[in-house]
């Protein structure tokens, strides 16, 4: 059976910040800026959360399809490290708001920035099992960042959510079933403690992440006969903490397996990983949903007319890592062009120094476990009237008596 993914569409809010003016502002070291290698990152409002971001990458999808199809939708499975109750799924949220039918099963996945791919393995493998002929699942990879003030991880995190259509009828990605390398084990890298609080040792992430890359593709090779990490891909995508890092990782596997010269790994990065980052180095970290952002890059942004192999690889803290692969479809291209993301990162608004210093205050006044509070636009008045009002963009509204309050703007 063909499986894969249908549709995809990506949110990365409505503001967003030029990073070089995050460094100079914080007064962060300049010669560190072009390791990073971005340009901007996505700033949520006050009334943004996981549940809005969720809603706002599927309501494009789901609006489009026939009613008889929208009703074949048996899932919606969401991964977020963002979640707003420790006990209830943010998926009843984006269920509702969705208008889906009620004979769906709906929960969610946890395990850092490989949530997203835990889900997708999810909803493949229960389109695979043939259990219900035509099925299909809503996964949605969605998250908020606690921004860390002073230093360098500032710079990278983002708002954002990544919707995906799993069916038997790919249309943007089939999947190579079976065709998985994984790697896992205990570290404490990255975490949150507490609900406001990220931490961790970026040095130790860095290391974990790469030893990941390796072991996970010497696992897939063991089970893909004639695989090989030079030739096998057209592309590559991998999770995308920052661009600077991806280019770190594709260098040392093309050196530890093949001993490949510098100029050459250069053209290799050039030519197959190059496009991934067309997207997540104007957005930034969007955790669960980045290494999917990588793929909508891919296909926007590559020169393909036919089927293409893309090898992708997944990581998240803790640690649970995966390669796996799949082949873009000749039509993916098109059908990802309806969903017109190129230009709407380009309508963000571009918020100054002080706008971004408000929103950062404003945020951190919304934590989590709030009981009754209610959304106040007027210290934000002028961003929100350019970005969201009349946009048909879902909104959070309140909270009362701790259930969330959400309207179309």
């Amino acid at each position: 059976m063909r499986v894969g993914i249908e549709a995809i569409n990506l949110y990365a809010g409505v503001a967003c910040m030029d990073v070089l003016t995050i460094f100079k502002h914080r007064e962060l070291q300049i010669d560190r800026f072009d390791n990073l290698m971005m340009n901007k990152k996505s700033v949520g409002l006050p009334n943004e959360d996981a549940v809005t971001c969720a809603v706002n990458a599927a309501v494009k999808l789901i609006s489009s399809m026939a009613l008889e199809d929208k009703d074949r939708i048996e899932m919606v499975i969401t991964s977020t490290e963002s979640g707003v109750d420790f006990g209830k799924s943010i998926s009843t949220y984006i269920h509702d708001y969705l208008k889906l039918n009620s004979a769906c099963r709906v929960f969610e996945v946890k395990q850092a920035c490989y949530g997203g791919t835990a889900a997708l393995q999810q909803a493949v493998n229960y389109v695979a099992s043939g259990v219900s002929p035509g099925g299909k699942v809503l996964v949605i990879a969605t998250d908020i960042a606690r921004h860390a003030n002073l230093n360098y991880a500032e710079p990278t995190q983002s708002i954002g959510a990544v919707a995906m259509l799993v069916s038997d009828n790919p249309q943007i990605l089939e999947i190579d079933f079976g065709a998985i390398g994984q790697h896992s084990y205990e570290v404490m890298d990255t975490c949150r403690p507490e609900t406001e609080l990220e931490t961790g040792n970026p040095d130790l992430s860095l290391l974990s992440y790469l030893d990941c890359l390796e072991n996970c593709y010497k696992r897939y090779e063991e089970k893909v006969e004639n695989s090989d990490f030079r030739h096998t891909f057209d592309y590559l995508a991998f999770h995308t903490p920052f661009c600077g890092m991806v280019k770190g990782a594709h260098r040392k596997v093309m050196r530890s397996l093949y001993r490949t010269k510098p100029n050459e790994i250069d053209i290799d990065f050039t030519e197959r990983v190059k496009p991934s980052l067309s997207y997540c180095q104007d957005v930034g970290n969007v955790y669960s949903a980045t290494l999917y952002f990588a793929l909508c890059g891919i296909i926007d942004n590559a020169d393909f007319d036919d089927e293409k192999r893309v090898g992708m690889f997944s990581y998240g803290s803790g640690c649970s890592s995966e390669f796996f692969s799949g082949v873009i479809l000749p039509f993916a291209k098109e059908k990802l062009a309806e969903m017109k993301i190129k230009e709407r990162l380009e309508q963000r608004y571009p918020l100054s120094t002080e706008e971004y210093e408000l929103l950062l205050k404003l945020n951190s006044e919304w934590t989590f476990g709030i009981k009754d509070r209610f959304v106040d636009l007027t210290p934000f008045k002028n961003i929100y009237e350019k970005t969201m009002a009349g946009k048909g963009l879902l909104a959070l509204v309140g909270i009362e008596d701790y259930h969330r309050k959400y309207q179309w703007t």
